[in-house]
């Protein structure tokens, strides 16, 4: 498995990926400093507390990346069957189902370790701009980190299983903007931030649609052994 997925790093390189994901981290390190500072300036004190501002960091991470990670699945797979590539893929004489979780596994663990560098980062950078320019009337406290440190990575863990949905809507079609499309609605439905029952936070719930990720996504290629793929 780890040799499959060695030779797919190598036929599709991340470069890509790591430059648009430095772009979307800067992206949402300035709508943060943004909204802190419009809230600033209307003396709103809610979205100006660190615990708003480290769930801001979470979510809009989390939500970034899911979709990253379906663009990474339209690559390494959908974009496989409309280019007919995945007839040479097919033609070695590999188990059709190692070749598929092998992709999947890059697409997760791609997803895994960017949703935490890139909360690490952001938080850094604001944290840092903060103890400079005093944006928030309170700055982070020890405790505070720490408390979202520990959520860090069970909820990078959930995120890249949430990641594998698409690939299920995607294999469906053979359709890229399908994959893509099917990403957005996951994350209005897990990164859902009603105050009444804010599903972005809820550990147990992120992780269970984690599974459900997980699921969907070997129910999409568990009959790829029999799939007539030149259709």
């Amino acid at each position: 498995m780890l040799h499959l997925m060695k030779l797919e790093l190598k036929k599709f390189k991340l470069g890509w990926y790591v430059k648009r994901a430095i772009i979307a981290n800067i992206v949402i390190l300035a709508l943060m400093i943004f909204v802190s500072i419009i809230a600033q300036v209307e003396g709103d004190a809610e979205i100006r507390n660190p615990e708003t501002i480290l769930l801001m960091a979470s979510t809009i991470v989390r939500a970034t990346f899911i979709v990253f990670g379906s663009v990474l699945i339209a690559r390494l797979i959908i974009g496989e069957y409309k280019n007919k590539t995945i007839l040479l893929m097919f033609s070695y004489p590999i188990n059709r189902k190692k070749l598929m979780i092998s992709k999947l596994a890059i697409a997760a663990i791609v997803t895994f370790i960017t949703v935490i560098v890139s909360n690490i980062l952001v938080v850094g950078v604001f944290f840092g701009i903060d103890s400079y320019f005093s944006i928030l009337p309170n700055s982070f406290t020890v405790d505070q980190l720490m408390q979202e440190g520990i959520k860090l990575v069970p909820l990078a863990v959930a995120t890249a299983g949430m990641s594998l949905i698409p690939l299920y809507f995607g294999m469906r079609k053979r359709s890229v903007p399908t994959t893509i499309v099917s990403s957005l609605i996951v994350v209005s439905i897990a990164m859902n931030g009603n105050p009444m029952f804010p599903i972005a936070t809820f550990l147990p719930l992120q992780l269970a649609l984690a599974a459900i990720g997980v699921v969907i996504a070997y129910y999409g290629i568990k009959n790829i052994e029999k799939e007539d793929i030149t259709v």
